[in-house]
């Protein structure tokens, strides 16, 4: 649903510097279609390197057991092919992602929406290719009807049921943040205090790098042409999650069409903002948060920010005619954090 980020430069930067009370270990691999990279420091002697990368993949199986709508055989997946309007049993860990994904939706009023899938197929984001007729007025109504999921889907603790049965979920905007965190959970029950976890460019932190300084992670300038850095920050026992519009997308006749739509009106996203960071207690909810923020758009996203004390970091495209190309605006937690540099 959404393209990440974050420049995790701790992992270039780091090295061998200084004085490590323990091993410094890193791991990368392939996951839910995209990359992961672990940082542990400072790890107890007696857990070995091998210890620490069967526990990162027990983690990742069990987040593409439950929530994957590629893997055909997921919690997920055999959820969405149920024709039934009965409750389904699902794991403690699939409950705990719908609980934190009903939470920003309603946070968002709505625009975060996990049951947003018909729009994305038909909007040409899912198997649907770009190039085809944009939707129709009538299409997209059909489609809504289908979308809600405050509405269409009932969270009774470990059980899931439709109110529709023709509805589906779509966990891909909240996942990979969990998965964070669920790697973060097997770290700490080896006792290790400090690392970094990211997949896809979502990341959590805790502790100190190897340097014995905070972990400095990069925010990366909205230009589909480049990878430069528009800041560096320093993130420790955080969850961090940047979300754009600025890869994903598509023209036709002329019109940009962004990947980010919006459940409310069926539509992809019009306004000036092209990118938005949010800092949150854990991976799930800044991964959340960060495609809800875009949704919304910088003035009722900055409004919820402030509301709710959240650490948010617009950067939106200027007006016609201005002097600068962007404008860019942080929330007082998001300042608050950045001046702890």
């Amino acid at each position: 649903m959404r393209a990440t980020y974050l420049l995790p430069l701790t992992l270039l930067l780091t090295g061998c510097f200084g004085e490590e009370k323990g091993e410094t270990y890193r791991f990368s691999g392939e996951t839910m279609g995209t990359t992961y990279n672990v940082v542990a420091v400072d790890v107890p002697s007696e857990i070995t390197e091998t210890q620490i990368s069967v526990a990162i993949e027990e983690a990742l199986r069990m987040v593409d057991g439950a929530m994957s709508n590629w893997n055909k055989a997921s919690e997920v997946s055999t959820f969405n092919a149920l024709d039934s309007t009965e409750p389904f049993e699902i794991s403690a860990e699939f409950a705990h992602v719908m609980e934190g994904a009903n939470e920003v939706h309603a946070l968002s009023k709505g625009r975060f929406d996990v049951t947003l899938f018909p729009l994305i197929e038909l909007w040409g984001f899912g198997a649907k290719k770009p190039g085809d007729p944009i939707p129709s007025d009538e299409e997209i109504a059909a489609a809504l009807e289908h979308v809600g999921q405050a509405d269409l889907v009932k969270l009774d603790g470990t059980s899931l049921s439709k109110l529709d049965t023709a509805v589906s979920v779509n966990l891909s905007a909240i996942a990979k943040g969990y998965g964070n965190d669920a790697i973060a959970e097997q770290l700490k029950g080896f006792g290790i205090e400090n690392y970094l976890v990211e997949i896809g460019g979502d990341l959590v932190s805790a502790g100190m790098n190897d340097k014995g300084e905070a972990w400095k992670i990069g925010i990366e300038t909205p230009d589909a042409g480049s990878s430069a850095v528009e800041m560096v920050l320093p993130v420790s026992n955080l969850g961090m999650a940047t979300s754009g519009d600025y890869r994903n997308f598509f023209e036709q006749d002329g019109v940009r069409y962004s990947h980010l739509i919006d459940p409310t009106t069926g539509r992809p996203v019009t306004h000036r903002a092209t990118s938005v960071t949010v800092l949150a207690e854990n991976g799930m909810m800044a991964d959340a948060l960060a495609t809800a923020m875009m949704v919304l758009g910088e003035e009722e996203g900055m409004a919820i920010a402030q509301a709710k004390d959240l650490a948010v970091y617009f950067i939106s495209r200027a007006e016609a005619d201005a002097d600068q190309e962007y404008v860019k605006h942080a929330s007082p937690a998001f300042e608050k954090l950045r001046k702890a540099e």
